[in-house]
This record gives C-alpha cells, sequence and structure tokens, in this order.
C-alpha cells in the first residue's frame, strides 16, 4: 500500500466521525425543539435527548481515541479536537436544560425559550452543513457564509436571552425566577458553543483552501 492510499481513508474516517457528532447535535436541538413545542411526556422526551447526548459522547470518545493514535489527519489535531469538544458542549446544555425542565418541574415552557430552541436548530443545521463542506473544501466562500449565518444566529439568541432576563426581575416569584433564568442561560450557552464551533470551521478553512 502506498503513502497516499493510506492517507486517503484515513481523511475518510475522521470527516465520517465528525459529520456523525455534527448529525448528532442536530437531532439532538430538533429533539429539543419537539419537547417544548409538545410539551408532554416530558420525562420520555427528555430521556431521549438523553440518549442522543451519550451517543455525541461515544462519538467524541472515538474521534478522541483516533486522534491519540493518528500521526497524519486531514485537518490540525487542534482543529479536530477543537471541533469535537465545541460540538460535545452543545449536546451538554441541550441536555441540561431539558433535564431541569424536568427537574423544576416547568409546568409549560415560555415563548422566548421555544424561540431560542428554533435559533439553536437553525444553528446547528448550518453548522452541519458547513461541516460536510469541509470534506474537498470545495466552495470555502459557502462555508464561511454559513459560518457568519451562525454567529448571526447567535446574536439574535442573545438579544432574547436578555430581553427573556429582564422580564423575569420584574416578576415576584424568587424561586420561579432562579429555575427559569438558568434554563435560559443554559440555553443561551449552547447558541454560544456554536458560535464556537462555526469559528473552528473558519478557521479550518483559512488554514486549508
Amino acid at each position: 500500500m502506498g503513502l497516499k492510499e493510506w492517507i486517503i481513508p484515513q481523511d475518510k474516517h475522521f470527516f465520517n466521525m465528525l459529520e456523525n457528532e455534527s448529525r448528532n447535535v442536530l437531532d439532538g436541538s430538533n429533539a429539543f425543539l419537539e419537547m417544548l413545542k409538545n410539551y408532554e411526556n416530558i420525562k420520555e422526551k427528555q430521556k431521549i435527548i438523553k440518549d442522543i447526548e451519550h451517543q455525541g459522547d461515544d462519538f467524541v470518545h472515538e474521534i478522541f481515541e483516533e486522534l491519540n493514535k493518528s500521526f497524519i489527519t486531514p485537518i490540525d489535531h487542534e482543529d479536530i479536537s477543537a471541533l469535537a469538544s465545541a460540538f460535545d458542549d452543545v449536546l451538554d446544555y441541550i441536555d441540561g436544560t431539558a433535564a431541569r425542565l424536568v427537574l423544576y418541574d416547568i409546568k409549560k415552557p415560555e415563548e422566548n425559550m421555544i424561540n431560542i430552541a428554533e435559533v439553536l436548530v437553525k444553528q446547528t443545521l448550518e453548522l452541519n452543513s458547513a461541516l460536510c463542506g469541509l470534506r474537498n473544501i470545495k466552495n470555502p466562500k459557502e462555508i464561511e457564509k454559513r459560518c457568519i449565518e451562525v454567529n448571526r444566529l447567535e446574536n439574535v439568541a442573545d438579544d432574547i436571552y436578555k430581553s427573556s432576563v429582564a422580564e423575569l426581575f420584574k416578576r415576584t416569584d424568587a424561586i420561579e425566577i432562579m429555575k427559569l433564568k438558568e434554563i435560559y442561560e443554559r440555553l443561551e450557552f449552547a447558541t454560544d458553543k456554536c458560535e464556537d464551533a462555526a469559528n473552528v470551521i473558519s478557521d479550518i478553512v483559512v488554514k486549508n483552501s
């Protein structure tokens, strides 16, 4: 087997693993949005999200195992590690938010929670498309366009978060304020981590195009 033939499968393998993780994050964001929009049997829906999060942990573990034993990778080791970690963080915050909805016995999600979750789905969709473009980087401008959109959406989510928290502090039930504020914070953190992933993808494009 020649050097070229040895390298190419490694390229495909790493991209396959990253794409698996990205699709799993997209699945998680969609499952969370469905949970909020159809707020019934939430313990069962939270378990579905937890299962998706566990699958994500398996994908991340697989990626890091391969990184630890691979000398040649299609993109920098550090970029693969940063991207895998950012995607993992997104899913962790989604899972944590879903768990708190159950744990805190939230009877009904607020409209702005749904609005941020919708932004999150759009972000993870853009990220998945951008990531799939890394395999060949034939259209770097298109990848960068999607990364910019993820960043724009993060600003949208941040605005919703700030206005939502401001409204919370007009209420009088301190315990309710604390519960809802934490849920909003974790949702906003998830959108932040999407931006982190987009920034890594953007850096990869600059280095490899």
